[in-house]
C-alpha cells in the first residue's frame, strides 16, 4: 500500500492524484497519524501547479460540476475526504462522464453524503451564526463548525450586510474570514480579545429576556430545540448563556 499524504491544499490534492493515479493500491490523506499496514510506503507530497492544473483540465472536459464537488468534499471534517475524492476522480474518468446520479456505486453514495454533510451546515450557520459589535463597530462572529466552511460563509454575509464590517472567526481552526466592507480576506487568528461596544451588552440582556418571555418553564422543548439547533452550536448563542 503506498499512502500519499498531503498537506490539506487543493493543489497538494490534485498533485497527489496525478501521481497516484496509475497505482492500484494508492491512498491518499492528509490525516497526520496515519496508522499503516507493515511494508506500506509513505510519499509526502510537494504541490505542483502544473500537475494540479492538467488534472483539473481533465475533470473539466468530463463534468463541469466535479471541480466544486470536490472543493466542498475537502472541506469536510470527514477522514476519508480525499481518499473518497480520488475513488470519486477515477470514476469519473473511468465513466468518461459525469457519476453523481449513480448512487448505487459505493463511492459515489459517500461523496454525496460528505458534500451533503459540508452544504447541510453551511446552510444552518447562515442563520444560527451570531455577531457581536465591537468598541470600533466591527462586528465579531465567533464559531466552531465541523466542517473547514469559514471562506464558503463568509460571502453570504458579505452580501447581506454590504459595507458593514465583519470578522467570521473559526476558534477551532484558528482562521478568520475578515470583510472591510470591499473585500474578504482569510488569515490565520491564534486568539481574539473582544471590547465590545456600550449597546451591545444592553442588546444581547434584551435577546435573553425576549427569549425568556416566549420560553414557557411548565412545557420545555429541548427535544425539539435539539433538532432545530444541534447543542454543538449552542455556545455562540447569548439566549443560551446562563
Amino acid at each position: 500500500m503506498i499512502y500519499y499524504v498531503v498537506d490539506g491544499s487543493e493543489d497538494c490534492f490534485y498533485t497527489a492524484v496525478f501521481d497516484a493515479y496509475r497505482q492500484k493500491d494508492a491512498i491518499i490523506t492528509s490525516e497526520s497519524n496515519l496508522q499503516t499496514e507493515l511494508e506500506s510506503r509513505i510519499v509526502e507530497v510537494t504541490a505542483d501547479a502544473e500537475k494540479a492544473e492538467r488534472v483539473r483540465k481533465k475533470l473539466r472536459q468530463l463534468d463541469g460540476g466535479a471541480e466544486n464537488d470536490i472543493h466542498l468534499a475537502l472541506r469536510s471534517c470527514d477522514p476519508l475526504r480525499e481518499n473518497t475524492a480520488f475513488g470519486y476522480i477515477r470514476l469519473i474518468i473511468e465513466k468518461g462522464g459525469p457519476v453523481r446520479k449513480m448512487l448505487a456505486h459505493p463511492v459515489v453514495l459517500e461523496m454525496s453524503d460528505i458534500t451533503g454533510k459540508v452544504t447541510g451546515e453551511l446552510h444552518k450557520l447562515k442563520g444560527f451564526l451570531r455577531f457581536m459589535e465591537n468598541a470600533q463597530g466591527v462586528l465579531y462572529a465567533p464559531f466552531s463548525p465541523d466542517n473547514d466552511i469559514t471562506d464558503l460563509i463568509a460571502p453570504h454575509f458579505a452580501e447581506r450586510f454590504k459595507n458593514q464590517r465583519f470578522v467570521i472567526h473559526d476558534v477551532r481552526r484558528k482562521i478568520a474570514a475578515l470583510y472591510d466592507g470591499e473585500q474578504i480576506i482569510l488569515t490565520s487568528v491564534d486568539s481574539a480579545e473582544i471590547y465590545l461596544s456600550e449597546y451591545e451588552k444592553y442588546f444581547e440582556d434584551l435577546w435573553k429576556q425576549y427569549y425568556k418571555s416566549v420560553n414557557i418553564a411548565s412545557r420545555p422543548h429541548e427535544k425539539q430545540m435539539k433538532g432545530y439547533m444541534p447543542v454543538r452550536y449552542w455556545k455562540f448563542l447569548p439566549e443560551k448563556q446562563r
